[in-house]
């Protein structure tokens, strides 16, 4: 008797499912839910707006401003099928090519190797001025790089104390001139992401180096900028990223021009979609900005996860 209720009462090896109810999961996401509701009304709101607009022929004036109707592919066939969106698109590879991959990254690499090295009175110095342009407000340094470069600025006043001539840099290489203003304003974050990198690299590993006969030039390129890829990977990401998107540096010193001349992406969307109310064809635009943005992006988070691997 008692061997069967025993029997009866033990456990059958299975296991059971002890997980919590489903309710109980859903409960404890509700304190979350104001920030879901949120994003989904700020962020992916937005997002879904604008695919929808930029299949359709919405304007703020005109026609597609009283009848807004489905267009399909039309704004993309007109954008790619444009010399001016060509040369936008060029424009902008260009400037991020210059301004962020190469300037940036490049000086804010140097500046933080300097940093690392130099006594404490320069790092206060470099410090301060590296970083007291990226903190200015963006209107503000458009207006000081503006007066630096043009005709009679502090540049040309400069090159004619050495005797070499000057020129009006906004007018014959605007998109030289917006570059070295947005490496001037935006070196201070390569800097500081390099500067944290660097701390973390043992002195040890550097002195062994040393040792070793890497110094210099060959200790950067056979010891630390291993030991710091990933951050490298991840400041590229950010600056390209950020790079893409710059307007209002652009705008107040040069507004594209001269003629379209220092037209980016982000300028050619203002355009058409507010100087000429074409917003369907303006979003379109900015969906190819973000196509562009992905494309960088994956190819960063790829050497990432290779870097993990």
């Amino acid at each position: 008797m008692t061997t069967s209720v025993a029997a009866a009462t033990a456990p059958s090896g299975k296991p059971g499912r002890s997980g919590k109810p489903r309710a109980a999961n859903l409960l404890k996401m509700l304190p979350l839910s104001p920030a879901i509701g949120l994003m989904l009304v700020f962020l992916a709101g937005p997002i879904i707006y604008c695919i929808y607009a930029a299949f359709t022929n919405m304007a703020l004036t005109g026609t597609g401003a009283a009848n807004v109707t489905f267009v399909g592919l039309d704004n993309f066939r007109k954008a790619f099928g444009s010399s001016a969106f060509s040369n936008a698109i060029w424009l902008t590879l260009l400037f991020t090519l210059l301004s962020a991959i190469i300037g940036q990254n490049t000086l804010g690499l140097g500046l933080a190797l300097l940093m690392r090295r130099a006594n404490k009175l320069v790092r206060n110095f470099v410090g301060t001025a590296v970083i007291g342009a990226w903190v200015l407000p963006e209107v503000v340094a458009a207006y000081l790089l503006s007066a630096f470069f043009n005709d009679e600025g502090t540049l040309n006043v400069m090159l004619h104390a050495v005797g070499l001539p000057g020129q009006d840099w906004l007018y014959a290489a605007p998109i030289i001139a917006v570059s070295l203003a947005n490496i001037w304003r935006g070196t201070a974050f390569s800097m500081l992401v390099y500067s944290a990198a660097l701390s973390e690299i043992p002195k040890e590993i550097e002195e062994s180096a040393e040792m070793d006969g890497a110094a210099g030039s060959k200790r950067l390129v056979w010891v630390t900028l291993p030991m710091i890829s990933r951050a490298v990977l991840t400041n590229l990401m950010l600056i390209t990223l950020q790079t893409l998107s710059v307007f209002g540096l652009i705008y107040a010193m040069t507004r594209g021009g001269p003629g379209t001349k220092s037209q980016t992406l982000p300028l050619y969307m203002y355009e058409q979609a507010f100087s000429f109310s074409q917003i369907g064809y303006g979003t379109a635009i900015a969906l190819v900005m973000l196509a562009i943005g992905a494309v960088f992006s994956l190819i960063y988070l790829r050497g990432l996860n290779s870097e993990a691997a």
